[in-house]
């Protein structure tokens, strides 16, 4: 009988991480399930700015797959990978604020604010970081809420 329990247990609880994993996936920006169009999550913080990743330094973290330049900056964000997403699942923070919307980035524009990464659309003439510069406490406040009310 405890062994059945302890089976049942141990399958809701896989099915729940499962079902967490791809729910995560789904509000991820991610190509190939590849967060960051395959750049460094900590290259950001340590170097200061964007490194492509190496095929052979990926790592899943909950079914998101990040890409490291070293193996060092891979060890340092197995030890807090939450530290080093980057916000909003990656989409564009100033879109998130201003309107809510998931949009693609440009994985060398960014800003560290308060030790966490944010990434913004830059194209076709639009850097959406400098309207982030103008105005980042509130659309900041804004992009919390609204990414809290995606991820209900």
């Amino acid at each position: 009988m405890k062994k059945t329990a302890i089976l049942l247990l141990i399958l809701v609880w896989g099915i729940s991480f499962a079902q967490n994993d791809a729910r995560r996936m789904d509000q991820f920006n991610l190509k190939n399930k590849i967060a960051i169009q395959g750049y460094d999550p900590v290259g950001y913080f340590n170097e200061g700015k964007a490194i492509k990743g190496k095929n052979d330094l990926a790592v899943s973290y909950q079914g998101v797959i990040y890409k490291f330049s070293s193996i060092q900056n891979k060890e340092t964000f197995l030890k807090n990978p939450s530290k080093y997403e980057p916000q909003y699942g990656g989409w564009c923070a100033y879109a998130m604020g201003s309107s809510g919307e998931k949009v693609e980035i440009n994985p060398e524009t960014f800003k560290i604010v308060e030790g966490r990464l944010y990434l913004f659309y830059n194209a076709y003439f639009n850097n959406t970081l400098k309207s982030w510069n103008k105005d980042q406490t509130s659309l900041m406040a804004k992009a919390d809420n609204n990414w809290r009310k995606i991820n209900k």
